[in-house]
């Protein structure tokens, strides 16, 4: 599935062709995605596109008359095209602008969602989510208050989306990594000085993870077409049996909350 830095790549791929630009039409082709489409998104027709943000794993596109949501669940791909560009299997919806760019939402699978808000609403699904990992908004001390009592593990308590969002299986496993903390520790166990190490590993993996664009899946691809590089630079993620590049001890592979979770138990505590 997709995470925080491949969403925020499709956001950064498709802000200079739709940032400020009008719309021509919208095509909904397969209407059945995780939800129906709603009819309302034909309302962003005619619409000057305000702004492209992102909210989680949600792509935001900003109109006077509301906002169309894009999320990619598990296979999704943005496309941008010169309009007329021949349709391919799976292309469910088509965001024309009056320049003549396509945007294209292929997804084979059908996991991912359009959806629409009204100016003033907040969609529920976005409405309890915890702070962006990369924005002021997630202090240094917010993983620690938030854990005091808790009893799960620190891997499944930062990947939980109320808690802070977008710290999926992938960055969950490096950003613990980086801090040294053992993912299977019980997340009320530990300090607010370690909590503070963490949370710069989160905020250092994804940013590296943006900047060099987005981990290459072979579900995702950037709104260009071209893969991220990121994966070159993973520490254990998918390295369970090979040797740890710090102490070269043999790094573990288990599962919690049914997610692939690589450590070393050396270094990590």
């Amino acid at each position: 599935m997709p995470e925080l830095p491949e969403v925020e790549v499709s956001r950064l791929g498709i802000l200079p062709y739709f940032d400020q630009q009008r719309i021509r039409a919208v095509h909904v082709y397969h209407r059945q995605l995780r939800w129906p489409v709603p009819e309302t998104v034909s309302l962003l027709e005619g619409q000057q596109i305000t702004q492209v943000r992102r909210r989680a794993k949600y792509l935001l596109l900003d109109s006077d008359v509301g906002t169309l949501i894009l999320h990619l669940g598990m296979s999704g791909k943005l496309r941008v095209l010169p309009e007329g560009s021949p349709l391919v299997k799976h292309d469910h919806l088509e965001i024309i602008t009056t320049q003549g760019h396509s945007l294209r939402l292929n997804d084979p699978r059908r996991f991912g969602a359009v959806l629409w808000q009204a100016p003033g609403e907040e969609l529920k699904l976005l409405a309890q989510l915890g702070p962006e990992p990369l924005t002021e908004a997630f202090t240094d001390d917010h993983l620690f208050h938030l854990s005091r009592g808790k009893g799960a593990p620190v891997k499944t308590f930062i990947m939980d989306n109320h808690v802070v969002v977008g710290v999926g299986n992938i960055y969950a496993n490096e950003a613990l990594f980086m801090a040294g903390i053992d993912p299977r520790r019980a997340a009320g166990r530990i300090s607010r000085q370690r909590y503070r190490v963490l949370t710069q590993a989160i905020r250092t993996v994804l940013a590296r993870a943006i900047e060099q664009g987005g981990t290459t899946l072979k579900d995702f691809s950037r709104a260009d077409g071209q893969p991220g590089y990121f994966r070159i630079e993973l520490n254990v993620y998918g390295q369970g049996g090979k040797a740890c590049p710090q102490c070269s001890r043999e790094l573990k592979e288990i599962r919690l909350g049914q997610r692939s979770t690589v450590f070393c138990a050396s270094c990590q505590r």
